[in-house]
């Protein structure tokens, strides 16, 4: 573990605000700064949420805002949130727009609903200037098309778990590729043969904590503190040291989200 001790990272998408980390947050962030990993990205899930995510930002250096409406969470949006959002980042912080997304892992029975608030945002993220965050479940060439129609130019898909050739679509849009613990997981060959051949420029390291534990960690709560052992996976992968991979995927998260040193 030595050689961690001078490395740089971010956690380029992660739910601190999730009530999972209600009793241990400090501990959490503590824990993850002792690995190097100094800056963090919380992606919101409902507009509920972003007050919370606002006021853990305000307490804690290099933690970062990115406030959206998840897919997941259709039940809880309301048309007017869209509109709502555009007005919160008149105002607050952030470094992206999102989640926001796409997700048919149950069924594309309300599709028409998801694709109205996933354009919504784009758009409202298009306005403000900032990089969109994505989510995408079983709808990568919907998302495709949709991001192609919107004209937005910069972004990143979150856990990404497309094939090579998407990627590659993706990249030429100007996207990043956020790689989580999945990558751990032996029988995530597809993406593993991403990893090893994409542009080392589209690449981004997350833990989506709390969720998404790898395979060392797998049945735990998922920390920030745990995107060490997947870089490593990453790096084997690259055939490169960890310590210059950390480096790069650092400063592609920098360069996408116009993060500041902490």
């Amino acid at each position: 573990m030595g050689y961690f001790m001078n490395m740089i990272l971010i956690d380029s998408h992660c739910h601190l605000d999730d009530d999972r980390f209600e009793e241990d947050r400090d501990q959490v962030i503590q824990r993850a700064n002792d690995l190097g990993i100094q800056q963090f990205v919380i992606a919101a899930t409902t507009a509920q949420r972003w007050p919370k995510i606002k006021q853990i930002c305000e307490a804690y250096q290099g933690v970062s805002a990115s406030y959206g409406l998840h897919p997941m969470f259709m039940q809880e949006h309301q048309s007017k949130h869209v509109a709502e959002l555009d007005a919160w980042l008149d105002t607050e912080d952030a470094v992206a727009v999102g989640e926001c997304g796409l997700d048919f892992y149950q069924g594309n029975s309300d599709e028409q609903q998801q694709l109205e608030l996933f354009r919504g945002q784009l758009t409202v993220s298009i306005n403000h200037k900032l990089p969109v965050i994505i989510h995408s479940r079983k709808s990568l060439d919907l998302i495709l098309r949709e991001i192609r129609n919107s004209g937005i130019s910069h972004g990143v898909i979150h856990s990404f778990s497309g094939s090579l050739q998407q990627a590659e679509q993706l990249v030429d849009l100007g996207f990043k590729l956020g790689i989580a613990a999945t990558v751990s997981f032996e029988r995530a060959k597809k993406l593993r043969e991403v990893v090893s051949k994409i542009d080392i420029n589209a690449l981004m390291i997350e833990s989506d904590a709390p969720d998404q534990a790898g395979q060392q960690h797998r049945g735990d709560r998922n920390e920030p503190a745990f995107i060490i052992d997947h870089l490593r996976i990453m790096a084997e992968l690259r055939n490169m040291p960890v310590v210059e991979l950390a480096q790069k995927v650092t400063q592609n998260c920098r360069d996408l989200f116009a993060l500041s040193k902490s």
